[in-house]
């Protein structure tokens, strides 16, 4: 979970944040993404909003879709399948034998209309009503938050070594969860210490508990986590449950957009609810988001503050956002109204334009849905833009 937790200690305030990873539902999240990439690699303006739910032995699609392509579901959503390892039963899942059911319709005619209908590319109006937020820190280099970036690390390692055949007890699904103390040094947030880390890994059952433990300390702990940041406070749970045997659809059932916040910065900034995996550029619940972000990170790499929040919001059929906000922590020399101008003088943030801007209709959505969507290297998001100020 994420919580919040204040505490005096010495002479300055020390803040306690929680951020989680966790995968079974990014598995949902990946077919979703695996489904638009597909569309938008044989048609770019493919109209892709693709819901995905998993139990055992099965995988449902359903949603809308709207596109020139012809794209053989079956093999791409096994194929995903796949790649993330459920590779046989004795995983709890196995792409070779489970059941996809397909229940795709076309885009609501409605919308269609009152997005597209007798506009311009860069004129087209927003897919819904909604809220999205940017957030960036100066705290990390990703301009993410240490506690969701070492989280999505450690689970990054542990598939990692999965995968090399360094650990081969190791099974697809897995949850971290990183605690970090931080320093609240007028707004900007500095990590002082880890305070608790936590690990849950599907493993085979041919390997001990001691031996799993002193693996994931020794192989995925103390790779992960700069030694600066570790001492002797430092509270590991590392498999509290004590078995992990069943995991993934088996274990617990799936669907699209569930754990959001993993998606995004670990419970800080804010969320306006909307998911992203599955939706093409128009649902601005994506593309917004993304635009958000990547209006954040350029206000802070040109270090015009060292944290802020920005909120956007838009109403379907309508191009240019409603309203644009920005929260800067008190930690800018510049009021909140002059970043505003910055920012109103250097995007445009009409969907029609983001999409030009940051190349939304290319097919690189998949590897969005695994280890989070900001903070990492590839996507035109994170590539700030030189401000003019």
């Amino acid at each position: 979970g994420e919580g919040l937790f204040v505490h005096f200690e010495w002479s300055f305030y020390l803040i306690v944040f929680t951020s989680g990873f966790v995968s079974t539902d990014k598995m949902c999240d990946q077919i979703s993404d695996a489904v638009l990439d597909a569309y938008l690699a044989q048609d770019p303006d493919s109209k892709v909003a693709c819901e995905c739910v998993a139990k055992t032995g099965m995988i449902l699609l359903c949603g809308e879709v709207t596109s020139k392509a012809v794209v053989d579901l079956q093999t791409v959503v096994r194929n995903t399948v796949k790649k993330i390892g459920y590779d046989d039963s004795s995983k709890g899942f196995d792409y070779k034998t489970c059941n996809v059911l397909v229940a795709l319709e076309p885009q609501c005619e409605e919308i269609s209309d009152c997005v597209f209908e007798g506009r311009d590319q860069e004129d087209i109006g927003a897919g819904d009503q909604g809220l999205m937020f940017g957030y960036a820190t100066d705290e990390t280099e990703e301009c993410m938050p240490l506690t969701i970036l070492l989280a999505h690390k450690l689970n990054y390692r542990m598939k990692e070594l999965s995968r090399n055949g360094e650990c081969p007890w190791i099974q697809p699904d897995s949850k971290t969860q990183v605690t970090v103390e931080y320093r609240d040094n007028m707004g900007a947030m500095e990590p002082v210490r880890v305070h608790t880390v936590v690990i849950s890994v599907q493993h085979r059952p041919d390997i001990s508990l001691e031996e799993i433990r002193h693996n994931l300390m020794e192989k995925v702990v103390k790779v992960v986590i700069p030694a600066k940041y570790l001492d002797d406070r430092t509270i590991y749970h590392l498999l509290p449950s004590g078995k992990f045997l069943f995991g993934g659809p088996r274990g617990d059932a799936g669907l699209t957009g569930r754990k959001i916040i993993v998606d995004t910065y670990g419970g800080w900034g804010g969320h306006g609810g909307g998911a992203f995996s599955g939706k093409d550029y128009s649902k601005v619940d994506r593309s917004g988001a993304y635009a958000a972000r990547w209006v954040a990170k350029s206000l802070v790499k040109a270090k015009l503050c060292r944290r802020v929040l920005v909120q956007i919001s838009y109403a379907i059929g309508v191009s240019h956002p409603l309203s644009i906000s920005v929260f800067h922590y008190g930690t800018s020399t510049r009021d909140e109204e002059e970043l505003l101008q910055i920012v109103q003088k250097n995007f445009d943030l009409r969907p029609g334009v983001i999409v030009k801007e940051l190349g939304l209709k290319r097919p690189i959505y998949q590897a969005t849905a695994c280890y989070g969507h900001f903070g990492r290297e590839g996507f035109p998001w994170e590539n700030p833009k030189n401000l003019v100020f």
